[in-house]
């Protein structure tokens, strides 16, 4: 119930033809910026930190600017950064101009486009981190821009292997360095090149036939297999190049349209869909391991870069963050809430007359719709075995099934947002007192100690919001007991591809997990858990295992879950809370063709997320047990 934030929604566009050939079918050259803003504000949802767009002209004259970039900081960079793009183009009345006189006049009309929306996992903001970020060189076919929704947890390691080049990056950031190694190899490409052509050509022509020939798949197989993470990668030459290269689990998204006016790419499927009015299966899934190179000439060629790994589709993808437009998802999450019927049941002893039946927030609503639908199908087959009976019996009292007939899953709205919290309010008992009236309750549907309350949500992480809002919320209408639900399994680990949860002491699974270990007298296994991950730091790829599993392993789920409600609920609630999260079985047999599941079984896809998975647990231990002495 506490929003998760999320690295990174990233859009590519590439025109394939002509300024002139929009401006007469759809009566503007900003067509391609007009599908960018919509493609950005569609993906709003997956960064709100910050947001940049990029654009390279194909057709700029030496001594004009052929690369530009605009970038802005918070909830409505978007709006910031189209705001400035667009009252240029209507200032200088392009739309009156000659196609040639409109591209060179308007510093944002050409026929590669990008767009990135961020939200910052590692801690570092400013406008400097926001991309798209770009690489200056006097030669177009060495300029770089570039933007990706990725974090990569070999950023040491790759930040050495450059620097050992002798390139002296300004900053030390992951995207930084992606862009200086990025940037060293395709220099290299420009001399294999200048070497190949110098002895034939003179420039002008020698420069010409550098940028016609350019092998961006060279450039990504001579870098991407050294990168360690999840990663959907843009970039884009000074002189019209053009690639997209996925992570080789597919752990980040990417999706393409291209028909004979466009090509695209973007994070999400319907976001496609619904700009082009694309069907469903014109709309590709770039591969793990894949990229998308387009050349200066427009040729596209979809080609693989890396071997595909283990299929490691990020699974929190499809339960939290993408858009449920998709057809897919749609379907994947009304079957989690489905496979929570058995568990809702049992937790209210079957008494659909007594219980009612909710959900909070709104992202949960189509988990909510599938838990329903589970619902009244497990109560027709209770009223048909019940009228079984009766006929069995020979005793088919018309009231007895009239009052079958008239039993139903009582379904209400029990909660609104009300109001959003304001920043500059952040100490104690205020901020609190805030928090817990962020929703409203609709009173009068409860039956104050009769009736239980079900809420279904689609994860529980942190369990800040739970503890503070939810249930103290809820508690007012003094239901028999609520029953919290969360349509995806127990959160117990850290993520390291790109979504914002890296610290093991947020996660009220964890949290819980130490507790009964503490209560059940195993306090020492937290001590020998910290010296193997000491030892893991070092050690060989083949031997990294995840040690931090033995803290959870002694307990059951529901132990633990038993545990996590006990903890969550507030001191003055006079409900029984009870905590219900989905299983790892219910989670795969939902969502089965995205199988990462790292965050909820400690199975990391990559070496690199067991070695931070290591250091993140030295960290906590040393600020909870060794340094602190707060046990």
């Amino acid at each position: 119930m506490e929003p998760l934030k999320h690295e990174c929604g990233i859009v590519m566009i590439r025109l394939r033809r002509p300024l002139e050939y929009y401006k007469k079918k759809y009566g503007t050259y900003a067509y391609g910026l007009g599908k960018l803003y919509l493609m950005m504000e569609k993906q709003h949802n997956r960064g709100q930190e910050g947001a940049g767009v990029g654009v390279v002209k194909l057709h700029a004259h030496p001594g004009e600017e052929y690369v530009f970039r605009e970038r802005a900081m918070g909830t409505q960079a978007i709006t910031e950064v189209f705001s400035k793009i667009f009252s240029a183009v209507e200032a200088d009345h392009i739309e009156s101009m000659s196609p040639e006189e409109a591209e060179l006049r308007a510093p944002f009309l050409g026929e590669i486009y990008m767009g990135h929306l961020r939200y910052s996992t590692t801690g570092k903001r400013g406008i400097s981190y926001v991309h798209p970020f770009l690489r200056r060189n006097n030669w177009r076919s060495r300029n770089l821009l570039m933007c990706g929704n990725f974090n990569m947890t070999n950023v040491d390691s790759i930040f050495n292997s450059i620097v050992a080049t002798g390139q002296h990056p300004r900053l030390y950031s992951d995207t930084i360095v992606i862009l200086e190694q990025l940037g060293y190899t395709l220099d290299k490409e420009n001399h294999r090149l200048y070497r190949q052509f110098r002895d034939t050509l003179c420039d002008p022509a020698l420069t010409t036939a550098i940028e016609d020939n350019i092998d961006l798949r060279r450039v990504l197989k001579a870098t991407v297999p050294s990168w360690d993470g999840g990663f959907a990668m843009c970039g884009s030459t000074g002189s019209g190049d053009m690639f997209v290269v996925r992570d080789s689990h597919g752990i980040r998204p990417a999706f393409y349209y291209i028909d004979d006016e466009i090509a695209v790419v973007a994070s999400e499927r319907p976001v496609i869909q619904t700009v082009f009015a694309a069907p469903f299966d014109e709309v590709k899934e770039l591969a793990p391991g894949e990229a998308i190179i387009i050349n200066k000439a427009g040729e596209i060629e979809v080609t693989p870069i890396i071997e595909p790994g283990k299929n490691e589709r990020c699974s929190f993808e499809r339960i939290y963050f993408s858009r449920g437009s998709d057809a897919d998802i749609y379907r994947e999450r009304k079957q989690l809430g489905r496979n929570l019927v058995g568990k809702v049941l049992e937790s209210i002893d079957n008494d659909y007359d007594h219980t009612v039946f909710s959900f909070i927030p709104n992202t949960a609503e189509v988990a909510f719709i599938g838990m329903v639908q589970g619902l009244e199908n497990r109560l027709d087959r209770m009223r048909l075995e019940a009228i079984e009976k009766m006929i069995a019996s020979g005793n088919c009292d018309p009231e007895r099934l009239k009052a079958l007939m008239r039993r139903y899953v009582r379904v209400e709205k029990v909660a609104i947002k009300d109001i959003k919290l304001r920043t500059f309010i952040s100490e104690g008992d205020t901020r609190n007192d805030l928090a817990a009236h962020v929703y409203d309750v609709t009173y009068g549907i409860i039956r104050p100690g009769e009736d239980n309350l079900v809420v279904i949500d689609d994860s529980i992480v942190r369990g800040t919001t739970l503890r503070q809002s939810i249930l103290e919320m809820l508690g007012r209408l003094k239901p028999k007991k609520i029953v919290v639900v969360s349509s995806s399994p127990q959160v117990r680990y850290p993520d390291y591809y790109g979504i914002d949860m890296s610290h093991m002491n947020e996660f009220c699974a964890f949290r819980a997990a130490v507790e009964l270990l503490i209560e059940s007298g195993r306090k020492e296994l937290l001590e020998d858990v910290y010296e193997k991950c000491k030892s893991l730091l070092e050690a060989p790829d083949s031997d990294l295992y995840n040690p931090v599993k033995e803290i959870y392993d002694p307990f059951t789920d529901d132990e633990i879950s038993a545990k996590i409600a006990e903890m969550l609920t507030p001191p003055d609630c006079t409900s029984e809370v009870r905590l219900i999260y989905q299983s790892l079985e219910g989670l795969h047999d939902a969502v089965k063709d995205c199988p990462g599941d790292w965050y909820f079984s400690g199975d990391y896809p990559t070496p690199g997320g067991i070695r931070m998975l290591c250091r993140a647990y030295m960290e906590y231990y040393s600020e909870e047990w060794t340094s602190s002495k707060q046990r």
